[in-house]
């Protein structure tokens, strides 16, 4: 994985960027309205051809996980919304949905806690989705959205037009420190008009479905490298044998983390429609080995550095906040015991 910068992206004091600093306003409001800056400025420089998302799959996805984790490094919050959108892309067109148009910004929103969820009704030929979307990150950014709707059993995805007055976020329903400028509350639908994307049951049964969780590890690695920034400075800055240990262990991690992404995505393009059934165990693995890196950096870096960045860096205290509330997606033992049991009785339903 690289350590190029990616511009458009906005960067804090000392980190050679220009843009909004983020030492300006630290309340919910700022934060959130930094990152939509932040993820406008890339959208545009994808629609300008200036920065390349290549298709999982497409032969070049070692590129897709390089300017993903790039992205995390500098923000994480800014990297959730474009994974969401360049995950649309590649949805729509694995699924043979509508192209995004120019100056459009997407999101995912398929998340299925329990509780209200969406509903699809068809009347004629006019699909519409009502009730309530939750974590719907971008919900005040993103001009479009992919949701996940049911009905009779029936579990549907739909493209939508999420910037119109049917579709309202949920204020107080995003209450986060960490990932606060992801922008993730719930939404409200109210028969809003919507497009079908694929049959039912086709998110999340296509082989891209694994290959977009490994690009979500992806930006969880660039957040690690990211926050290991305040460990590589302390480091430089005078010698110290504790230092040096932790920051020792932390390039060991990262190492391997970026060399697991890089053989993921090289599986991935050999086999981009899954036809050796590898992709699940394969997401799985990449996850979960990810989030473990991601949490022992957070650690060594926390321990080596004390409170001083924490408490006198908002950068870093962001960045660090960020990471450890975006590696939540993954769920921990619940996501280990699932990894054990493909691992132990490979014919079991998932």
């Amino acid at each position: 994985m690289s350590d190029t910068t990616v511009a458009g992206v906005r960067q804090g004091p000392g980190a050679g960027g220009e843009g909004i600093d983020p030492a300006s306003g630290t309340g919910p409001a700022a934060v959130r309205a930094d990152a939509a800056a932040g993820f406008a400025a890339v959208v545009e420089r994808i629609d300008a051809g200036e920065l390349r998302f290549p298709l999982p799959g497409a032969g070049s996805t070692a590129a897709r996980f390089d300017a993903l984790s790039r992205v995390a490094e500098q923000d994480v919050c800014v990297a959730r919304l474009v994974e969401g959108h360049v995950d649309a892309v590649a949805i729509l067109a694995e699924l043979d949905g509508p192209p995004p148009a120019p100056g459009s910004r997407w999101g995912v929103w398929a998340a299925e806690p329990p509780g209200e969820g969406l509903t699809f009704a068809r009347s004629g030929g006019s699909w519409s989705v009502t009730g309530l979307k939750r974590y719907c990150s971008g919900a005040h950014s993103c001009t479009h959205a992919l949701v996940t709707a049911e009905a009779e059993g029936e579990r549907r995805l739909f493209a939508v037009a999420v910037d119109g007055p049917s579709v309202t976020p949920v204020a107080g329903t995003w209450q986060a420190v960490g990932m606060a400028g992801s922008d993730t509350p719930d939404v409200r639908f109210r028969a809003t008009p919507a497009v079908p994307v694929g049959v039912p049951g086709a998110y999340v049964h296509r082989p891209g479905f694994e290959h977009g969780g490994v690009g979500v590890a992806a930006c969880w690695y660039g957040g690690a490298v990211g926050v290991a920034r305040a460990l590589r400075a302390a480091a430089a800055r005078r010698p110290e044998p504790h230092t040096d240990a932790h920051l020792g262990s932390v390039d060991m991690l990262l190492h391997a983390a970026s060399a697991v992404l890089t053989e993921a995505a090289g599986e991935i393009d050999r086999d981009p429609l899954d036809k050796e059934e590898g992709a699940r165990l394969r997401a799985m693995r990449v996850r979960a080995f990810v989030e473990h890196v991601c949490d022992e950096v957070l650690r060594h870096v926390g321990r080596a550095t004390g409170a001083g960045p924490l408490c006198h860096d908002p950068r870093h205290a962001r960045a660090a906040a960020d990471l450890a509330v975006y590696v939540r997606q993954h769920h921990a033992e619940r996501d280990l015991a699932a990894l054990g049991a493909a691992v132990a009785r490979p014919g079991e339903d998932a």
